[in-house]
């Protein structure tokens, strides 16, 4: 098979595209440019390509990568929502664009340096978890169709970090100690307000910080600078810890609460895309994480209704956050997942 491996620079890529070579497969070499500055990460991806023998290609995706991440990032962030563009990107841009552009090069798939592995049965194809576990990242691929998983790879489904990293450095890759990207790519520095503030080219007010009964306790710097679960940076001081219970961006307000105040049993979720079956009919036991690094809990999937479905936990969750992507697991096979609403 001929396929394009998105390659970012990292090790993970970088093996990726060794492994497949070494399975025989014709490989390509697809660095996907998506936000400035490029760096060091997109001549390491290039460097990798001249080193294993395969042909690379640079492809600009930055309006795309504007359109369809930053832009959406910043308009949740004005609704007061905590949106994880990383799960957006998969869907669009890495297996949206990048299939495109790859089969434009006559390539029959893609892979990436995803921990995540991909089974088939019967006629649907199966989002699993990597092997790994610490390092298992189905999480961020739930929102794949059919179609963008019967054309990926997963080469580094079944190995571990460690395992890559020896087999990037036996092979001489650059990257091999490259250290992991722990931010979100477009806003290296973390500050999240700032880069808002900046791209949105307006300025977000001051407002109320208020309490659960309605009661002032302050006032708090723009809604931006806030997510749901958030204690430190709020400016105020209680005689008990008080954390970021919801936010206005109607109202202009956060809600404050103790800690307690933060547990919810039940949540709802939009754009929700089942993997593991095409619908479901009957509530359906599940297991759910409600963001990346959250533990699955075990909760009930009930047939959505106007768009939106429910899902029920066994015990109360801390910090349900809307925007976050809510992802459903039965065993190491992800099941769905949807938006938080």
């Amino acid at each position: 098979m001929k396929i394009g491996v998105a390659m970012s620079g990292g090790v993970d890529s970088s093996t990726a595209a060794l492994l497949l070579e070494n399975g025989g497969h014709e490989v390509i070499g697809i660095n996907l440019l998506l936000c400035e500055p490029f760096g060091s990460a997109a001549d390491d991806a290039a460097k990798t390509a001249e080193k294993l023998g395969i042909e690379f290609h640079a492809i600009d995706m930055r309006e795309e990568f504007r359109a369809h991440v930053i832009d959406k990032f910043i308009a949740d962030y004005e609704k007061g929502l905590t949106p994880n563009p990383c799960v957006v990107c998969n869907r669009e841009i890495k297996f949206g664009r990048l299939l495109l552009e790859a089969e434009k090069l006559g390539c029959d798939g893609i892979a990436t340096g995803h921990y995540a592995r991909i089974e088939k049965d019967g006629g649907r194809f199966l989002l699993k978890k990597g092997l790994d576990e610490s390092k298992d990242q189905s999480y961020m691929l739930y929102s794949l169709t059919q179609n963008q998983l019967s054309k990926a790879l997963f080469p580094l489904g079944e190995l571990n970090k460690p395992e890559v990293r020896q087999i990037a450095e036996e092979n001489g890759l650059v990257s091999a100690h490259r250290k992991d990207s722990q931010d979100i790519c477009f806003i290296p520095d973390g500050d999240y307000a700032a880069f808002i503030e900046r791209n949105a080219e307006k300025t977000f007010p001051a407002g109320d910080f208020i309490g659960t009964h309605g009661e002032i306790y302050g006032r708090h710097k723009g809604i931006i600078h806030y997510t749901v679960g958030q204690r430190k940076g709020l400016g105020l001081s209680f005689p008990q810890p008080m954390f970021v219970k919801s936010i206005d961006a109607a109202e202009n307000t956060v809600t404050l609460g103790k800690a307690e105040e933060l547990f919810s049993n039940e949540l709802s979720a939009k754009d929700v895309n089942l993997v593991a079956a095409e619908g479901i009919t009957e509530p359906t036991r599940v297991k759910a994480k409600i963001r990346y690094h959250h533990r699955e809990a075990e909760a009930t999937a009930y047939p959505p209704e106007n768009g939106a479905m429910k899902i029920v936990f066994d015990e109360p969750q801390r910090a349900v956050t809307g925007g976050q992507s809510v992802v459903m697991y039965q065993g190491d096979t992800v099941f769905g997942g949807g938006i938080i609403i």
